[in-house]
This record gives structure tokens, sequence and C-alpha cells, in this order.
């Protein structure tokens, strides 16, 4: 499944689409059929086109999140079914016009390993989100990159693949995805820019479902320039190499050796309820 949402102004191209009919048509019904259905594929595509502008971030920002929900599509497309929300859930904004949204939410195909993508912008707290998850058929890590900006010139950002598994248990699973793949070298890399340094989460909860190698950090400096210098040159490149190690390495169906059978199925639930019971 994908899901994205943002914050953003509407527009009167975007109002809910509807269908009506004052009198008999004279076209064959499969043709008038047909027509709505491209009508409101058309109309899909519109409400794509506008929630991919994300007007509330900066151009370095925006393209960014372009490029990233844009790689997964791309290499995904497959797998992916269509949003099915109506026109007014994907585009709303709150009764006293103090912010405004956009929803778009794609499930994955049965037989394909996706679950969730989930990308968000929230303009009045310059907040934004690109996760995708995985379904239960394997335990391959989840992607996750957000930023949360304070100020102009301060913001907080995560960049990790989401462990799916005790990694105290199973070595071999940190080797795969985070030492083979040299993830940590981005969080070396990024701590070693001027501004940056390590964000340590509040919430024990937060910090417990993140893995070794997370890039969690600060970036404060003095300048809105300096901050778009850094998100260009150092926070892209490594969000993008980040989700490529995903896309490669977790999201593809052929991957069998990841394939959850049915007894490490029954297992992870025992763990889960074993976790439940406990807390």
């Amino acid at each position: 499944m994908i899901f994205c949402n943002t914050f953003f102004s509407p527009s009167p191209l975007l109002s809910p689409l509807t269908l009506t009919q004052t009198k008999p048509s004279r076209f064959p019904k499969k043709l008038i059929a047909r027509a709505q259905f491209q009508s409101m594929e058309d109309h899909d595509e519109l409400l794509r086109l506008k929630f991919m502008e994300f007007p509330y971030l900066s151009d370095t920002r925006r393209q960014l999140m372009v490029e990233l929900v844009s790689m997964v599509e791309d290499n995904l497309q497959s797998l992916l079914q269509p949003c099915s929300l109506p026109p007014d859930v994907r585009n709303f904004k709150s009764p006293n016009g103090s912010a405004e949204a956009s929803l778009h939410i794609r499930p994955g195909e049965k037989s394909s390993p996706l679950d969730t993508l989930q990308d968000s912008n929230m303009c009045f707290s310059q907040h934004n989100n690109i996760s995708t998850f995985l379904n239960s058929s394997t335990r391959a890590p989840n992607f996750t990159f957000e930023v949360i900006q304070s100020s102009p010139t301060s913001l907080v950002l995560i960049l990790d693949l989401l462990p799916r598994k005790d990694l105290v248990l199973h070595p071999d699973y940190i080797k795969e995805f985070y030492q083979d793949t040299a993830l940590d070298s981005h969080r070396q890399s990024l701590l070693k820019v001027p501004g940056i340094k390590p964000y340590v989460s509040p919430s024990l909860f937060v910090r417990s479902g993140f893995s070794p190698a997370v890039s969690a950090l600060i970036i404060d400096v003095e300048e809105e320039e300096s901050l778009e210098e850094i998100m260009r040159d150092h926070v892209s490149p490594a969000a993008k190499d980040v989700l490529r190690v995903w896309l490669e390495r977790c999201a593809r169906e052929e991957d069998e050796k990841r394939v959850v059978g049915e007894e490490e199925k029954r297992s992870w639930r025992e763990e889960i309820k074993a976790s439940e019971e406990r807390t």
C-alpha cells in the first residue's frame, strides 16, 4: 500500500468528481462506463500531480521528496494498485483553515511484499516524512526518511532501515542489511558536516525501533542558505542511496530467501504475544 499526504492550498480544479446524467444517453452503456472510468483516471492523475507539488517545502526539499516518491513508484509500479480514496478525502483542510492536506493511498498487490508507503508534509509544522512498509511475507526492514523543521535554520532528520527482527538474536540480519550495505557510512559522513550533530529522541519507544545504523541528526546552522546546501549536497544523496538499498535488497518479491514461512510467522506471532503480555 502507498499512503501519502501533504498539506497545501486547495484548487477549484480539484473539486470532488461527480458523474450526473439528466436525460437518457444515446451512447452504449459500455462506452459510457469506459468514458467515466477514463475521467476518473484523469482526475486521479490530476490529484497525484497536485500532491507532488509539495507547496510548503523549500525547493531543495521538494525536489528530494519528489525524487524519493518517484523512485518507489518507478521501481515498484507493477506491484501497486491505484488509489481508491474519494476526492474529498484525498484533499481537505481543517474547519478553521489553519491546516490543509492531501492524502494519497495506494495498496500493494496481494502477491507483492508491499504493504504501505507513507509520505506526509504538514504546512503548520514543516514536517514531512516518507516511509515504506513491507507485509508479513518478509522480515526485511522498512525504509523511513523524516524531517521536522523547527525554524528556517534548524531541523531534525531521521534516515533509517527500520529492523523487523531482534538484532541481538539475529546477527546475520545485521550483516545482510546494515553491515554489507555499509549503511552506517551515511551517518558517519553526515556527522562530519559542520552544523550537524546527533539527535536523541526523548522517547524510549521511538529509539527502540531504530537500527544501529540510523542517521538521527540535528542540523542547526546560521543561515537558511547553509541549511539548503546541506540538504542538497549531503542529505539528499544519502537518502536516495539508502532508499536504493531498500529497493534492491528488501522490496524485491523474487528474493525467496527472505520470504517468511508459516513456521516463522507462527514464531513471530508468539514473540509479539509474549511481548504484549510482558507490557
